[in-house]
C-alpha cells in the first residue's frame, strides 16, 4: 500500500492517536525545567555500545553536550507502550509508516533531557549495523491542551497564541517530510497532561566522512 493511500486512513484514526499521546504522558515533573549539563561519550564510543547488527533498527540518538540515549521499540500491538527505564528512549512505531521518526520519553525519566535541545544543533541517530542518519533541529513546538482528557481537545499554540484543532495538530507532527521529533509532555500547575512538547529536527547532509568516523 502506497504512502498516498494510507494517509487518509491515518488521518481518520486521528482520534485513536489522539488517545495514545495523551495516555503516554502522565508524570509529576515539568518538561521544561532547568536540567544540569552531564557528562557525554564521545559519539563513536556511544555508537559501539548501542549496535547490535540490526540494519533496519535505530538503537540511539546522540546530541553533542546535550544527550546519548539508546532507542528501544514499542512491542507489537502496543501503540501507547513508553520505556519506564531511566536513560531511555522508545520510537513510536505508528510514526514510521510515513517514514518518519517519533522519540518518545516520560518527562520525569529520559524526557527531562529535551530541555537541553536546541535549534541548531545536530541529531545523529544511529543504526543497529552503525548506519548513522544525521539531522539538525529546526523547531521546537509547545502546546497547552485545552481539554487535556479529550481526545477531541483543541490545542492552543505557546508561541503563537494560536488554537488549531486536533487533526491538524496531528497532521503537523506525524506527516511531511522525513523528520524526526523528540516528544514529551508538559505540566503545568499540577496538571499532568496540561501541554505537549515536540523538537522537531530535519535531514542535514552529513560530512564525507561522518559514515567512517562513526564506526
Amino acid at each position: 500500500m502506497t504512502l498516498k493511500n494510507q494517509l487518509p486512513r491515518t488521518v481518520l484514526n486521528v482520534s485513536f492517536l489522539l488517545l495514545v499521546l495523551i495516555s503516554l504522558f502522565f508524570s509529576p515533573v515539568s518538561a521544561l525545567a532547568d536540567g544540569h549539563p552531564v557528562a557525554l561519550p564521545n559519539f563513536t564510543d556511544f555508537s559501539q555500545t548501542v549496535q547490535n547488527g540490526e540494519a533496519d533498527v535505530l538503537r540511539g540518538v546522540y546530541v553533542a553536550n546535550a544527550l546519548a540515549l539508546p532507542v528501544v521499540q514499542q512491542p507489537y500491538g502496543s501503540p501507547g507502550y513508553v520505556s519506564t527505564y531511566e536513560g531511555q528512549l522508545t520510537q513510536f512505531s505508528m510514526a514510521s509508516q510515513f517514514g518518519n521518526v517519533r522519540l518518545l520519553a516520560h518527562n520525569h525519566l529520559a524526557g527531562k533531557s529535551f530541555s537541553q535541545l536546541a535549534v541548531g544543533q545536530d541529531v545523529r541517530l544511529v543504526y543497529g549495523n552503525g548506519k548513522v542518519e544525521y539531522f539538525v533541529i529546526t523547531e521546537i513546538l509547545q502546546y497547552q491542551a485545552l481539554q487535556p482528557t479529550s481526545v477531541q481537545s483543541a490545542f492552543r499554540d505557546l508561541t503563537t497564541d494560536e488554537t488549531i484543532p486536533a487533526e491538524q495538530l496531528f497532521k503537523r507532527v506525524y506527516t511531511g517530510d522525513r523528520h524526526v521529533t523528540f516528544q514529551t509532555c508538559i505540566e503545568e500547575n499540577g496538571n499532568l497532561s496540561w501541554g505537549r512538547l515536540f523538537i522537531v529536527a530535519t535531514p542535514k547532509t552529513k560530512s564525507p566522512n561522518f559514515d567512517r568516523l562513526a564506526r
